[in-house]
């Protein structure tokens, strides 16, 4: 078996490539398995580096030394190959998948329990052709997403302050999009303010809409937040980030599928993972057991259905 390290040099603002080195020769020193660390070098490297590194057939496991977009890098390079098992590192600034663990998540930060871990299988969605690991969503959730590190980089706003400069910026161009919506027996047309399909529990940095998303389960919690003007929004907007939408069936419909269609009038952003990526029409489209996760060893989550 081999290891892999892909470590994202960007991730969080510094580059913690010397202190992954570190760890990781300290974790092999008496260990006769072999390891690489590998530093990307640009957007989806990481995947094209794996693809190539599955090649021989060898066991190989993949760990994502980053925030989410690392991690999501490395299931697009894995997915769907037998040979290859994939994890988070965590490094950066965002964790999301990890959230959705719960007391557990910092088991992604003990490296020896990595290095021992089981494997299970989860989904994926797909994506227009891109995989997800977590929660793709459109809207202006996706939009304020997309723009944060924008205004982050800007002195003396940075942070969290960077989403709320985001949120009032996206807010101010509009809340809502003209969006044709199909899942399953369900059609929808008409302005919306977001579409969100969860494979997992947390985005945003913390938002949470469903409670009970699995991503091993076979199906995705789909939840359709109808036009709804500022003070609307910002009713609904704490609630539906704890994960209490079917309070308000009057604007959000949660619905449960594997594949939700939307088509915009234009080109709109995607979030995928917290990665972005344009297109008029989306297909999410779940593709089950498409991914070999390492779970930590001790961790308990995947013991109960």
């Amino acid at each position: 078996m081999k290891h892999l390290f892909i470590v994202n040099p960007t991730a969080g603002g510094s580059d913690k490539t010397a202190d992954v080195r570190w760890r990781v020769d300290r974790a092999f020193r008496n260990r006769t398995d072999s390891y690489e660390i590998y530093v990307t070098k640009a957007p989806m490297d990481a995947a094209e580096y794996i693809r190539q590194a599955a090649e021989s057939d060898e066991r190989l496991r993949v760990y994502a030394c980053g925030g989410d977009g690392t991690f999501n890098e490395c299931v697009c390079g894995a997915a769907g190959l037998a040979n290859v098992a994939v994890c988070p590192f965590p490094t950066g600034t965002g964790n999301d998948f990890c959230r959705m663990f719960g007391d557990e998540a910092d088991l992604f930060r003990d490296l020896d329990a990595l290095i021992n871990g089981t494997e299970h299988s989860i989904d994926l969605i797909d994506c227009n052709g891109r995989y997800c690991a977590n929660i793709c969503s459109v809207g202006i959730d996706a939009r304020i997403g997309t723009e944060v590190h924008k205004y982050s980089k800007i002195p003396l706003i940075g942070g969290a302050t960077g989403y709320v400069v985001s949120a009032a910026v996206n807010v101010f161009k509009g809340i809502n999009r003209p969006m044709r919506v199909q899942c399953g027996s369900h059609h929808d047309a008409g302005e919306k303010a977001l579409v969100c399909a969860c494979n997992g529990r947390f985005y945003g940095g913390g938002f949470n809409p469903s409670l009970n998303a699995r991503p091993d389960d076979g199906i995705l919690d789909i939840y359709i937040v109808r036009k709804v003007g500022l003070l609307t929004l910002a009713r609904l907007i704490g609630q539906y980030a704890a994960g209490k939408a079917d309070k308000f069936p009057k604007y959000i419909t949660h619905l449960r599928g594997d594949e939700v269609s939307i088509e915009f009038e234009e080109d709109n952003v995607i979030n995928l993972d917290g990665e972005a990526m344009y297109a008029k029409t989306v297909r999410m489209k779940l593709i089950p057991r498409a991914l070999n996760l390492i779970v930590p060893a001790g961790m308990r989550f995947f013991d109960t259905p």
